[in-house]
């Protein structure tokens, strides 16, 4: 794969029904029916909702056998009515419910954090005897469940999330992305020794960064061994709204412009239909950066792709160092000093306007030409007047470049100006791969100038906005290119461009601006109203910033799949509900109507409110 040119990985094809899967075949979206599977009706009516909206297929929950049996009924239903779209049996903790569903739907998922291991964090010290001897009872019971699936062309899927590995993988790797990627091998390896080729995989969390680490591992391990299995991609509980659409650009986005997925599933806390589009909009976009002028560029010497560290920047009044990156709101097109309180830039642009015009209380960045000598004013530039720079005695001076400016006259200048700080844009139709190329000439070169990402869009959609700047935006700053962002949408709303630079940076976990919700979006085992739940979570503890709340609505997508979430609701039985402090339960079963008020009593008591 080319680093910095769009190509997609070459994956073997596996045959899911009427569909395939890898290859050259397009992208296939899906998503989840979130009613329950024995209520036949619902299940065939939300599947229509979800095909109509364009889905490839769709994924029903399976925890008991009487459920996988009923989906062969769904099946009949569906194509009576003119559906023959694949369906996929959602396997957790029962392989002989996996057995069942084998034999009704097209495709099978089953976790092997719990297919065989147990999950119940329960971490002690295995002996490799130990330890080799649970490799064999997943042979013993996962071999006849593959000759059961060649025998009636069933493919299968490997789910690996990050909160649900099995106590053994935990205890050799902790919950780390090789534990993720060391559990999907072993799976991986009985299927090739058995023959078995019909499989896809994804590997997920709700943390991009330990996301996109993951399956980049993933890919590198299966190459060393010759394998191209192709790949699901998502981020799991990635929430609702804005937040999850920002978050699952982020993190699905980056490894489509590495050329890496053949099927996606954004994960949102709404209806499942409401998924779809924005699957649909994220792969279509990434995609046309294949047809892009090519970019030349060139690999900075230590670079680790799979594990990349922060690039190492001089620090310019605060700019750049290990300091949080900050935001840049381009206010030139039209003079606002309207903020929103929890996404309010750091610096603000404003072209040419006076300087002595403007309030003292704000960081300002104006044309160079009509600078003046204010504390709280700071001079733009651009390649045609960088020469120009030295003449000015100003704490910071922006620089706006593309890599077509970044020539060796323009290395020299930033590298011997300790005041510089590039506003990195790029207009090439592959402006990832330029702005990546700008990155890695600069660290070939030694030059540590302080770099704040730039793009510009136009759109009139906020949605199409959210799901283009988080898989631009995302890309670079997940791979260590970041001190800034500034995000131009000329024909939007400014207080919207600021909030979606705000849940950017949050998204990809290096400034944290607000609370997290990691909300699973729903299945067949939630067992309360998922999305009035995370409303009433939101309005109580929205203002505690930095906290991670967990919302799930069973114990599936319980205290593993919140992972590294400070405090949980999860749905424990009808009308009740469990609270936990990280993956520790420590009130069970409450009535459901008391439970957002106790969890409001929980965060008290630990010291983590704030009024």
């Amino acid at each position: 794969m080319d680093y910095f040119n769009y190509n997609r990985r070459q994956s073997s094809v596996v045959q899911i029904g009427n569909k395939q899967l890898g290859g050259n075949n397009p992208i296939l979206i899906q998503s989840m029916a979130n009613v329950s599977t024995l209520d036949t009706n619902a299940c065939v009516e939300q599947a229509i909702r979800i095909i109509d909206a364009g889905a490839d297929y769709v994924r029903f929950t399976a925890q008991g056998i009487r459920e996988a049996e009923n989906l062969g009924v769904i099946r009949q239903e569906l194509t009576r009515r003119g559906y023959t779209n694949p369906l996929v049996a959602d396997i957790h903790f029962n392989p002989k419910a996996a057995d069942a569903a084998a034999q009704v739907v097209e495709k099978v998922r089953i976790n092997p954090g719990n297919y065989v291991d147990s999950k119940i964090f329960n971490i002690r010290e295995y002996s490799d005897e130990e330890y080799n001897a649970g490799i064999a009872k997943i042979r013993e019971r996962f071999i006849p469940f593959l000759h059961l699936c060649k025998e009636r062309n069933t493919a299968i899927r490997l789910g690996i999330n990050h909160g649900s590995l099995s106590d053994r993988i935990m205890s050799r790797y902790g919950d780390t992305p090789e534990g993720m990627v060391a559990s999907c091998m072993e799976f991986l390896r009985i299927c090739r020794e058995e023959n078995f080729h019909n499989v896809a995989i994804s590997i997920k969390a709700s943390n991009t960064v330990v996301m996109v680490q993951t399956v980049r591992l993933l890919v590198k391990t299966m190459d060393a061994e010759g394998m191209a299995y192709p790949l699901h991609l998502g981020v799991t509980e990635a929430g609702d709204g804005e937040d999850g659409r920002i978050k699952s650009a982020v993190g699905i986005g980056t490894l489509l412009h590495d050329g890496i997925g053949d099927t996606i599933r954004v994960s949102l806390s709404e209806e499942p239909e409401a998924e779809v589009p924005v699957a649909r909009k994220l792969a279509e976009y990434v995609q046309k950066r294949a047809g892009a002028p090519r970019v030349e560029g060139t690999v900075a010497p230590g670079f680790d792709k799979i594990k990349p560290a922060r690039r190492k920047s001089r620090i310019v009044e605060g700019i750049g160092g290990e300091g949080i990156p900050v935001v840049v709101s381009d206010r030139s097109n039209g003079l606002s000093f309207e903020f929103n309180p929890e996404a309010k830039p750091d610096y603000v642009y404003v072209g040419a306007v006076d300087p002595d015009s403007l309030p003292d209380n704000i960081k300002f960045i104006v044309d160079a030409h009509r600078w003046k000598e204010k504390e709280n004013v700071f001079p733009y530039f651009v390649a045609s007047n960088a020469a120009e720079m030295h003449n000015y005695n100003a704490s910071i001076k922006f620089i706006r470049l593309t890599y077509a400016d970044l020539n060796e006259e323009m290395l020299a200048i930033l590298k011997n100006d300790p005041s510089a700080v590039v506003i990195l844009s790029s207009h090439h139709a592959n402006g990832l791969g330029a702005q990546r190329a700008f990155m890695h000439k600069l660290m070939a070169y030694g030059c540590d100038v302080p770099v704040i990402l730039n793009r510009e869009y136009k759109e009139t959609d906020v949605e199409t906005l959210q799901i283009k700047s988080s898989a631009d935006l995302g890309a670079l700053i997940l791979d260590g290119f970041c001190d800034g962002i500034m995000l131009i949408n000329q024909d939007g709303n400014v207080l919207v461009t600021d909030n979606c630079m705000f849940g950017i940076l949050q998204a990809t976990r290096v400034r944290i601006s607000k609370t997290e919700f990691i909300s699973c979006p729903g299945c067949g085992r939630t067992l309360y109203n998922l999305q009035t739940t995370i409303a009433k979570v939101k309005k109580a503890t929205s203002h505690l910033k930095g906290l991670k709340i967990g919302i799930m609505g069973c114990i599936v997508n319980g205290p593993g799949e919140m992972a590294d979430a400070d405090y949980g609701y999860v749905g424990a039985g009808v009308g009740r509900i469990s609270l936990y402090k990280g993956k520790v339960c420590v009130q069970k079963n409450i009535p459901e109507n008391e439970a957002v008020e106790r969890l409001v009593e929980l965060i008290k008591e630990n010291g983590d409110w704030k009024n």
